[in-house]
Formats: C-alpha cells, sequence, structure tokens
C-alpha cells in the first residue's frame, strides 16, 4: 500500500488509519494468521499501538528517544546487557527492560522495551562525547530478547524499497503540480515496482533484484515474434547471457493458475 500526502503533513499523521486500512486488506486477501507490524519511529504513537492490540496485530516499533526513555534504557544494570556480533569485538550489546510508553494517553500499558547500544567509531566526533549510542523499540511479541532484536533489524528492507522506487521507477520527481496528477502517479509506479518484485520472486526465483536489473535484463529484452501453425513464437537473440533465465521465467510465470 501507499498513500501520498501533503508536503506540511506530519510524519505521523494517518498512520494509526493507515495500519488499520492495511490490516484490512491483507484480511480480506486471505491472510488468517498472525500478523506483525514492524515499524520505524515514525508510527510510535499511541493510536498505532491501540490499532495493534485491538485488531490482535503484534508489534514492534522503534522508539522516538526523548530524555526519560534515554535516561531508562542507560539505567539498565551492566550485567544485563548481553553482546551481539558485530563488526567490532565487543562494541555492541543487547538488553532489556519494560516502559510504559504515552502514559498521558488513556489505556497506555506496559511493554517490552528491547534496546541495543552501539560503540562510536574510532575517531567519530561521538565517540569524544558518549560511550554508547543507543537503538530501542517497543514490541508486544513473544520470545527471546536477542531473537526479537535480530528480527527487528533483519526486516528493516523497506529502505531498499523506497530506493528502488525513486531511482528505478519514477517516483524520484513527482510529474505535476496537482495533488491528484502526483497520487495517479504514486499509484502507477507503485503497481509497476510490485509487478517488477512479483516477476523476480515468482518467475526468477530471486528474492532481490532491483528494477534496473529487471529492466535490462528481462524487460528490455530484444526479440522476434513469428507465427506457425496459428501459434505465436518468440525468437531471442542466440547470445543473450539471459536468455535461458527469461525462458524459465516465462514458463514460470505462464504456469500459475489463473484464479477462481
Amino acid at each position: 500500500m501507499s498513500r501520498l500526502r501533503e508536503g506540511r503533513a506530519n510524519t505521523v499523521r494517518g498512520a494509526a488509519h493507515f495500519l488499520r486500512e492495511t490490516v484490512g486488506r491483507v484480511r480480506c486477501a486471505g491472510a488468517s494468521g498472525q500478523l506483525t507490524i514492524r515499524a520505524d519511529s515514525g508510527f510510535y504513537t499511541h493510536s498505532v499501538v491501540s490499532v495493534c492490540r485491538r485488531m490482535d496485530v503484534r508489534f514492534s516499533i522503534t522508539i522516538r528517544q526523548h530524555k526519560s526513555l534515554h535516561n531508562l534504557i542507560e539505567a539498565i544494570p551492566e550485567d544485563a546487557w548481553t553482546p551481539i556480533p558485530y563488526w567490532m569485538d565487543g562494541a555492541s550489546d543487547v538488553a532489556e527492560t519494560t516502559c510504559t510508553p504515552f502514559q498521558s494517553e488513556p489505556g497506555a500499558a506496559p511493554v517490552r522495551l528491547i534496546a541495543r547500544r552501539v560503540r562510536p567509531t574510532p575517531g567519530s566526533q561521538l565517540a569524544l562525547f558518549a560511550t554508547y549510542s543507543y537503538h530501542g523499540f517497543i514490541t508486544g511479541r513473544d520470545g527471546e530478547t536477542l531473537e526479537l532484536e535480530a528480527d527487528h533489524r533483519r526486516h528493516a528492507e523497506i529502505e531498499n524499497a523506497i530506493h528502488d522506487l525513486k531511482y528505478a521507477v519514477g517516483l524520484n520527481h513527482l510529474p505535476s503540480g496537482r495533488f491528484a496528477t502526483n497520487a495517479a502517479w504514486l499509484a502507477v509506479q507503485v503497481m509497476a515496482h510490485n509487478l517488477a518484485s512479483w516477476t523476480a520472486r515468482l518467475g526468477l526465483g530471486a528474492q532481490v533484484v532491483t528494477t534496473k536489473t529487471l529492466r535490462r535484463r528481462v524487460f528490455a529484452l530484444a526479440g522476434r515474434l513469428t507465427s506457425s501453425a496459428r501459434r505465436l513464437i518468440l525468437h531471442l537473440p542466440q547470445r543473450w547471457p539471459w536468455g535461458t533465465q527469461f525462458s524459465r521465467a516465462l514458463a514460470r510465470l505462464r504456469a500459475i493458475p489463473l484464479p477462481a
């Protein structure tokens, strides 16, 4: 799903409604299992957490670190921190505590707060003023602390999709000064991006392939159509390095059954 907003809109504006609509569409599409939302700090609001609880959606949301939460993380006992693999030895640890975010809002309840601390890179400005930088998120999920922390970082793939939409599809610059025109442009570009992603996953069997790569190897492939016995035959360039890959992907996509 995507939605165009006015440039002056606050980051959290409409986040709860967007989540409610997304969950509804996912359910209508046939998803019946447990759902989990993984979101950055733009979705760190009481209304978003309330929607998750009402709709039985597990959440994992990056916090905005105001002073009280920062102090809460710093107050975690030293023996509660567990080292995790990092490019510098002993440079990153994970710990868990409990907090009650949005205490002034009705229905505020305690949640798990999982934090990761990272030593500043040697020579950086941060190294002169702080011992650690902290990254935290609240969650309503069950599970081991280290597994949930790793899972929260592992699912941070949306930036790759945004980059692909901007620089491979056509969302780097909106084409018009009219809001409705730009909204339509956004919808078309997202559909194109999704079709490209499904082509990569279902046809090529690849998890991550940029649209630029697909355009060069698959979509812009030169070929020649001929007919024989009332059948169309596609002839591909003999020396095209991805010709076999293209043929296999086409066969896989053709084998997908049509919806009833």
